[in-house]
Parts: structure tokens; C-alpha cells; sequence
């Protein structure tokens, strides 16, 4: 932490006498120092607290470098926020870890003679549990049913609003428009789908396969690659990538593996369906760079398209800071609530906040937005103390022997945090319903829980 302050604060002494380079430089190094000590200590490349530390203030760190002519020099709240919530949520993630590890030796104390629960999680090795002769049954369930609601709610808006956003040309925003409310969250729960066949892998034997079957394995491969259809249909790259990274965390959460080399290869493959749905978009390099706006205007396209999706939503968060006439006291932030619940079309005052943002087009903000739109600099810190608490509770709760929810959650919580710099995902009524899918798949794996298991075996007896 003492690196990370000194190099905080040569950054913002650097970004203050426009040393951009250097400002971008001391902050890219304090996310690195940051994440090394983190995967050192936890012995996981995945490791929530080091995942937060390398994406949050290396996106930061990016962004000061001040590519393009949108951006411009932050107000001091601006950085205060920052610096806040990056060392609030790692106190707390320290704190409830030691609180989480005392209890766990007090347990140990009274339980003398009985197998002890793990000080980490093990993700080497997946636990059979209770029941976990039967896990790979209900996880191939929970696949095909899945990809099914998905596929249907798909089928329905298409025939609904009467077009297809793959096959419309000219129209740069027709992703946008493909959407019915309500119908529109079990589509894009397809890209839960990967996540869970990469689990039923695991649970029927991984590569060796020793509780596997050619149909079975035939009808998930079929719903990994419907539900990765149904993303490139609606032209949407940040559901395919959602749903591929996804499924590659899981797979180096469940075995352990210390490379990240399947991270790379992921997004190596995914570069020409971007490049693809970007052009199905509508989205040239001319139309691109005219929003852009960067300094140097012979940047080529594949560097400044990413740049400007990290870079800006700290400037919007600067915006947001600047010219915000008074904080909106929780209301914003509980969107999500509004949205599920309905009652964004009866009371719709209550969603109707303006968003504070460089340019029109670029609408993506970090993490940390709507905590500032809430409290201010107590709503971020607050927020990033929340998160650190819940990162390393999670963390607790995935080991072996555990449902198989649990590592799905714990790989979506780190997919947020590495996507920190990208939007506010807590108060994103898609987020809140992918944890809900997550809760009734949790449900539905424990027989003891599952309704419809239940209601089988009282049929059995009666």
C-alpha cells in the first residue's frame, strides 16, 4: 500500500504540470506492484482484491495518459474518489478476511479430531460434497433449460419487433432498439450458458470423461453454441465477450490453473467476431474516430477504440463530478430495484436522472459512478468497503465440496472487477438478474432444496 500511495501521488503531482505520460506511467506501475503482492500472498492469478487493484487503477492509469482531446485535467475530488475507494476496499477485503480466518480457528479449537475448512479456497480440485454424484445431473438440466428460456425469449422479440439485428444494415443503433422489457433479461441469460457446460465438464470426469455420454455431450455442445449465437444476432460484443471470458474464468477457477494464457487465447479469438459485429454495427473507422477525437489522428482504430472504452469513463466520472447540482441520495443507485420491480413505468421520476458524460456517445461510466451520483465521496468509499467485504466473504465461500453456484458467482465477481473501468455494475438491473439466475441454479443443484426434486420423490413414495 505505501508504494501505491507514493506512486498516487506522483501521478497526480505529474497530471497537475501535464506530465501525462509520466502521470499514466506512475499509476499503470502501482497497479502491476498492486496485483503481484496480492497473487503472491493468495497464490491465485484470480485473486478478487488483486483483480480489482490491476483493472480499477491500471484503467486509471490508462486514462491518464490523455490520448484524446475529450479528456482534460481532473478536479481534486475526482482523484480523492479514486484513491478512496481503491483503499477502502482493500482495508475491508483485509479486515473481514481476518475476521472470516478467526472464526475459522475458533472452530478448529472446538473441533478438535474433525477435518478443518481450508484457510483458502482450493480450486484445484472440484468437491464432491453431499451429493455430487448427482451435481452433473442437475447442472446438464439447469444447461438445456437455460439455453431453452433463452432461445424462446429470443424467438419472441424477433417476431415481436419484426427484424433481426444481424441481418439490418444502415442502422448504427438497431441493437439498441432490439429489446422488450422484461422478455429481454432471459435473452441475454444465455450467456450463463458456457459458464455451466464448463462445469458439467468438470463434474462428468473433465477431460478424462469417465461419467460422460456422446448424447449428452452432443445436446450441451449444442447450447454452448445457440447461446453464443444469440449475442452475435443482437450485435451485441459485450454479451459474446461476457459470455466467452466467463466461461474462461470458471474453467481457471474450477482447475486451479496459474496461466493466463487462456485469458489470451479468449480474447485472441474473439477479435474477429468484434471486428465483425462491429462492422454489422454500422460502425466504421471514420464514424468511430470522429467520436474519439484523438490527438493523434493517424491512431490506428484497434488501438484507439479500447483505449476510449477504458480511458473515458474516468473522464465521464470527472464530468459527473464537476457538474452535478446535488446528489440523488440513494435513489439512483436503486435503478435496479425501479427496473425489476415495475415501477420505473408507474413513478418515472424515479429513473429519470441525467447522465454527465463527455460526448453524447460515449456513455459508459466506471464502477464507482453511481455511488458518487448517490453520496459523493462517502457514497464511493462506502461502496468500495462494501465490495472489498464481499470479495473476500466470497472467496471464503468457494472451496471444494461447495455448491457448484459458487464458483459461478465468484467468476462473475471477478469479471466485474476486471471490467470495474467499464460501467456500474450494481446498479444494473442485468447484473442483479444473472444473480438471480445464479440463486435458482444454486437451488436447483441442491436436491434438498429443489421443489421439483422434492415433489418427484414424494410422488415416488406415494
Amino acid at each position: 500500500m505505501l508504494v501505491y500511495v507514493i506512486c498516487y501521488g506522483a501521478g497526480m503531482l505529474f497530471a497537475s504540470s501535464a506530465h501525462y505520460y509520466l502521470s499514466g506511467a506512475a499509476l499503470l506501475f502501482a497497479a502491476l506492484w498492486l496485483y503481484g503482492g496480492d497473487c503472491r500472498k493468495s497464490g491465485n492469478l484470480l485473486d478478487l482484491k488483486a483483480l480489482f487493484s490491476l483493472f480499477f487503477v491500471g484503467g486509471q492509469g490508462i486514462s491518464c495518459l490523455k490520448l484524446s482531446r475529450l479528456q482534460t485535467d481532473w478536479a481534486s475530488m475526482t482523484w480523492l474518489c479514486f484513491f478512496g475507494a481503491v483503499v477502502c476496499f482493500r482495508l475491508a477485503c483485509d479486515l473481514v478476511g481476518k475476521k472470516l480466518s478467526s472464526g475459522r480457528e475458533a472452530a478448529k479449537e472446538g473441533q478438535s479430531g474433525e477435518r478443518s475448512v481450508q484457510a483458502e479456497p482450493g480450486f484445484a480440485v472440484l468437491g464432491n460434497g453431499e451429493q455430487g454424484n448427482r451435481y452433473d445431473v442437475w447442472i446438464f438440466r439447469a444447461v438445456i433449460l437455460l439455453t431453452a428460456l433463452s432461445l424462446a425469449a429470443f424467438l419472441l422479440e424477433a417476431a415481436i419487433l419484426g427484424y433481426v439485428p444481424f441481418l439490418v444494415r444502415g442502422v448504427p443503433h438497431a441493437y439498441s432498439y432490439f429489446h422488450i422489457s422484461g422478455v429481454h433479461y432471459v435473452t441475454v441469460s444465455c450467456v450463463l450458458v458456457p459458464s455451466m457446460a464448463v462445469l458439467w465438464w468438470f463434474y462428468t470426469g473433465g477431460f478424462r470423461g469417465e461419467k460422460r455420454n456422446k448424447r449428452k455431450t452432443a445436446l450441451v455442445c449444442g447450447a454452448v453454441l445457440a447461446a453464443l449465437a444469440i449475442p452475435i444476432l443482437c450485435v451485441s460484443r459485450f454479451q459474446l465477450i461476457f459470455g466467452v471470458i466467463l466461461a474462461v474464468l470458471i474453467f481457471m477457477v474450477v482447475t486451479g490453473n496459474k496461466k493466463l494464457r487462456y485469458l489470451v487465447m479468449a480474447a485472441a479469438a474473439l477479435v474477429p467476431l468484434y471486428v465483425v459485429l462491429t462492422i454489422a454495427r454500422s460502425h466504421d473507422v471514420e464514424y468511430l474516430n470522429g467520436i474519439f477525437e484523438m490527438k493523434n489522428s493517424r491512431m490506428p482504430i484497434f488501438i484507439t477504440q479500447p483505449y476510449m472504452y477504458i480511458a473515458n469513463n474516468y473522464d465521464n466520472f470527472n464530468c459527473l463530478v464537476e457538474q452535478l447540482p446535488e446528489h440523488s441520495m440513494g435513489l439512483k443507485g436503486m435503478f435496479p430495484l425501479w427496473a425489476l420491480t415495475g415501477l420505473k413505468f408507474l413513478v418515472p421520476e424515479l429513473v429519470n436522472w441525467p447522465l454527465y458524460t463527455t460526448k453524447e456517445e460515449l456513455t459508459t461510466v466506471t464502477l464507482f459512478y453511481d455511488a458518487y451520483y448517490d453520496f459523493g465521496i462517502l457514497g464511493v468509499m462506502g461502496f468500495g468497503a462494501l465490495l472489498g467485504a464481499a470479495a473476500r466473504f466470497l472467496t471464503w465461500k468457494t472451496r471444494p465440496g461447495k455448491n457448484p453456484a459458487w464458483y459461478l458467482l465468484y467468476s462473475q465477481a471477478a469479471l466485474y472487477f476486471m471490467l470495474s473501468f467499464f460501467t456500474t455494475w450494481y446498479s444494473n438491473p442485468t447484473t442483479w438478474f444473472y444473480f438471480a439466475v445464479t440463486l435458482a441454479f444454486a437451488i436447483w443443484c441442491d436436491e434438498r432444496k429443489n421443489i421439483f426434486w422434492r415433489f418427484y420423490l414424494w410422488y415416488q413414495k406415494k
